[in-house]
């Protein structure tokens, strides 16, 4: 009843605007895929929840495009008059298309804060060549639905990463911007994204769930002449910015730099002054229309934010902290299965067979785990714990009065992460709690997983690969018996930041991926999945990082490269079809064990250090 009350309202603001359509994104001002509660528009007036996914509204239908990853999630969670529209498969009709196609639809709205300016410039061609229009809107109507209830905007104090793990000074990193500025002749640099402008000032936050960030802006302004000053400004709420946090940062941009903090809302009026200075201005295309807006078609340089590639290649000071994080959060984990074995899935503690723990229940003791460990922050998005049926929605979300109670005769997927001041983790893995009961076909389907994601931790490549190419190679294992899954192999991970990071990334499902290739210091998730729909799910993911590696011949004189993984948690070998595996994954599997056992086993006694070593031990070749 509340979704028909909040749809008839946009309605009305629709029928007010003069508007036949409204686009409702998943996006903040700043493009971010998580996004603070008051920015949480399309859950707000659709009640689909999903990371990902744009909602479309006329005076007669209410659509959802997401794709594959949120089928199943869209299906539970979209209000009552709410259609999915299944996205990215061979015969959905785009949101362009779709609206220039709908006869009743001539003017269509949208915020341009929300949508980047080269999205923006590609709907408004399209409507145009179909005699349509696209209305950019001052006031998002959404938000006037929302009314006083919607929440406020978030308040979290900022503060500085630890010089330990940053690697670079502030200073350092805006001697490569003002480089890449001379490159792509500009004078002006817009940092739009919240986790570049963190990435540039080691600086972190808390202003949205899972994610280190705050909001805010940043400029980078060369001076006039030869050698000219740079001059970096800090758009942010400045009650965030304590007084020893800015001192930190502005003697981190050393002497030479005029460090400004201004407020969140000055970005505009900033841009605009070096508009009329006759400024030539970055703003990258990532960036949302309204900053692009801001500056004119002669001044304005657009192209991908060359902060996205620093922050992407980590420097020794970062991977050695991603590594640290992944032994904490190991120790973490391999405590959580533990007692998930011991007590039969919590059964034993409630001295009652039949009182398993839930979903919510078994995310809830793992972050007890993750709590005891040093520097952790808070999970690095919201734990998918998922128990049979509900494994097979992809980015399933528990919700404590129906997630289903765990049971002995089903698959538990647990995709989870954490935030650790030192890195960001994200592993998953599933497993069976009487797992020699398990069908024949979760076990061959959970080793085809298994043998995918080595095939991908194993590949050796030639610089200049691409993650999209790789892709296949993780699906090689299971498209021979017919098998496949709907969404990419792999996403890249940030520093203490966002989880899900660009540009790189290992993807058959998004083609973008082919115009990064990998190289060294690129963090990057192996995550290959199956999943049955009613029935189960399987994904098993470690993070891992790009490195270089020694051939025996180097053809075309190219370096070659490799992954060295960063997760060090065991498997479930019980699960496992040991006559399916090839001699050299055998090896593998039992390397990784070793590794795993003597990085970890100094760190656990008791219980946990004997199930530790059992899941470790060596796995003989099928007789």
């Amino acid at each position: 009843a509340e979704g028909a009350v909040r749809l008839a309202a946009l309605r009305a603001e629709m029928a007010r605007l003069g508007l036949d359509a409204v686009l409702v994104p998943s996006d903040d001002p700043h493009q971010s895929e998580y996004v603070a509660t008051c920015y949480e528009r399309r859950a707000f007036i659709s009640g689909f929840k999903g990371s990902s996914g744009t909602a479309v509204v006329t005076a007669t239908q209410a659509l959802l495009w997401t794709d594959g990853r949120y089928f199943l999630q869209a299906e539970q969670q979209l209000f009552d008059s709410w259609a999915l529209v299944k996205d990215r498969l061979p015969d959905t009709v785009s949101i362009e298309a779709w609206l220039v196609q709908c006869e009743s639809v001539t003017v269509v709205g949208l915020d341009p804060l929300l949508a980047s300016a080269a999205s923006v410039a590609e709907l408004r061609k399209s409507l145009e060549g179909a005699g349509k229009v696209l209305k950019a809107l001052p006031n998002n109507p959404v938000d006037l639905v929302w009314g006083s209830s919607r929440p406020p905007p978030p308040s979290a104090a900022a503060f500085c990463l630890d010089a330990r793990y940053a690697g670079q000074t502030v200073a350092q990193k805006l001697a490569a911007v003002k480089k890449a500025l001379a490159v792509a002749k500009a004078d002006v640099l817009v940092v739009a994204a919240l986790d570049e402008v963190a990435w540039l000032l080691n600086v972190r936050g808390a202003d949205i769930a899972f994610c280190p960030v705050s909001y805010a802006y940043a400029t980078v302004s060369v001076g006039e002449g030869e050698g000219g000053r740079l001059q970096v400004c800090w758009f942010i709420d400045k009650s965030k910015v304590s007084e020893s946090v800015l001192a930190t940062v502005r003697e981190s941009a050393g002497a030479g730099v005029d460090f400004e903090l201004k407020e969140y809302a000055d970005i505009e009026a900033e841009i605009r002054a070096e508009r009329y200075a006759g400024r030539t201005v970055l703003v990258p295309s990532s960036a949302s229309a309204a900053l692009h807006a801001l500056v004119t078609a002669r001044q304005l340089r657009t192209q991908a934010s060359p902060l996205a590639m620093m922050k992407a290649l980590k420097n020794e000071s970062e991977i050695g902290g991603m590594r640290e994080a992944h032994v904490r959060d190991a120790r973490a984990l391999i405590k959580f299965l533990a007692w998930l074995e011991r007590t039969d899935g919590g059964a034993l503690e409630t001295g009652a067979e039949f009182k398993r723990v839930d979903e919510c229940g078994a995310a809830t003791v793992l972050e007890t785990y993750r709590k005891a460990e040093e520097g952790y922050v808070g999970p690095s998005f919201e734990t998918i714990s998922s128990y049979g049926p509900n494994g097979a929605v992809i980015h399933y979300s528990p919700e404590p009065l129906t997630c289903a109670s765990l049971g002995a005769d089903n698959l538990y997927l647990l995709d989870s992460g954490g935030q650790y001041t030192c890195g960001t983790t994200d592993v998953t893995r599933t497993v069976h709690l009487r797992p020699l009961e398990a069908t024949a076909h979760m076990r061959k389907c959970w080793t085809r997983v298994l043998q995918a994601h080595i095939a991908v931790d194993s590949v050796v490549f030639p610089t200049g690969t691409t993650g999209y190419q790789l892709d296949a190679i993780a699906r090689a294992p299971l498209w021979r018996w017919g098998l496949d899954y709907q969404h990419g192999t792999g996403h890249g991970v940030g520093h203490f930041l966002n989880v899900h990071e660009g540009p790189h990334g290992m993807s058959l499902t998004r083609i973008s991926t082919n115009e990064t290739a990998l190289q060294p210091g690129m963090t990057l998730s192996n995550e290959p999945g199956y999943y049955e729909d009613g029935n189960f799910g399987i994904r098993i993911e470690n993070v891992c990082v790009v490195k270089a590696v020694t051939t025996e011949h180097c053809f075309g004189g190219k370096q070659y490269l490799g992954f060295e993984h960063l997760t060090i948690v065991p498997f479930q070998r019980q699960l496992l079809e040991v006559g399916l595996l090839a001699t050299h994954e055998l090896a593998w599997l039992n390397a990784y064990h070793a590794e795993c056992l003597q990085k970890l086993s100094g760190m656990l006694d008791g219980t946990d250090l004997v199930w530790l070593q059992q899941a470790c031990a060596p796995i003989a070749s099928h007789s």
